[in-house]
């Protein structure tokens, strides 16, 4: 079915981020609105969508929980055809969104259709069960990526992803004391979720620029 956009950001902009959101927070969340306007202020224009699951909750109520990956990867694809961006095009998303953007990154930019991939706050593992990693597939990842993480994320701390083998292509952003929202504990470091989204802004704009 054809989606629904929030785009922010100029038209002329050279790199287009279409971005997913997490399993459980629509398009336009507080979180998603903070971040899509930092990106944005910084010259990128984000496209936002949702998945049919989450856009089926406006008109019914409830809360279904995502389908399987299978059928959100075919529906990412199909975004990225719908929309037929002609710039650098990064395929982007919070939690599960990254991690269904990570799951076509190759074949799609193998298909000249994208340039790179931005997970913010991926999650390498389900809470509680960090032997049941997702990274089989970040191994082997050809596309330029970025993963912006916080340190103490409960679905992959610094110190848990340190030991895991990934791609080089993978570049990780660590955001001090994070959260996976990013959010720090004010009373420890001082920094302010503001001051991370700033970070991950700033950082996001030099690597995209990179993808040319």
């Amino acid at each position: 079915m054809p989606h629904d956009f929030l785009v922010t950001g100029p038209e002329d902009a050279k790199i287009n981020i279409v971005l997913a959101h997490g399993a459980g927070g629509a398009m336009d969340t507080t979180w998603m609105e903070t971040m899509s306007a930092a990106l944005s202020d910084k010259g990128l224009r984000i496209v936002r969508f949702e998945f049919d699951y989450m856009a089926a909750r406006r008109f019914s109520g409830k809360r279904a929980p995502p389908p399987r990956a299978e059928v959100l990867k075919h529906e990412f694809e199909a975004v990225i055809d719908e929309l037929g961006l002609e710039e650098t095009i990064v395929i982007a998303g919070k939690s599960m969104g990254g991690r269904v953007a990570s799951m076509i990154a190759d074949d799609i930019r193998d298909a000249r259709k994208i340039s790179g991939l931005l997970c913010l706050g991926y999650p390498f593992h389900p809470i509680g069960k960090p032997e049941s990693l997702r990274t089989a597939h970040l191994e082997e990842m050809k596309t330029p990526s970025l993963i912006c993480q916080g340190t103490r994320d409960l679905f992959g701390s610094r110190e848990e992803v340190s030991s895991y083998k990934l791609s080089d292509k993978i570049e990780i952003l660590w955001l001090e004391d994070g959260d996976h929202d990013f959010r720090p504990r004010k009373a420890v470091s001082g920094i302010t979720v503001v001051d991370q989204v700033a970070t991950v802004a700033t950082h996001v704009v030099r690597w995209a620029a990179a993808l040319h």
